[in-house]
């Protein structure tokens, strides 16, 4: 069964990969950080996501970190939904 990635939504436009990847280490071990870039800019899209080693790691992430601040903006935290067919 794959991994359920975890969708982070109001980032701070100075949130990195490694920014996000520390913040939600405080739950559990992180198997990957990304914030998503725009593709002509390279500046942030004000959203990222974050996939934990265990799974069990998702549901702590939602209520701990859930509106909590990342770099002066509350962060939101929820699950990620399946990527749709374009």
């Amino acid at each position: 069964m794959a991994s359920q990635n975890l969708f982070i939504g109001s980032l701070a436009f100075a949130t990195t990969d490694d920014g996000l990847r520390d913040h939600f280490a405080q739950i559990g071990p992180v198997a990957s950080a990304r914030v998503i870039t725009d593709r002509e800019t390279g500046r942030s899209r004000g959203f990222g996501f974050v996939e934990f080693e265990n799974d069990e790691d998702n549901q702590k992430a939602i209520d701990e970190l859930n509106g909590k601040e990342l770099d002066g903006r509350p962060i939101n935290v929820s699950l990620a939904r399946p990527k749709e067919d374009k």
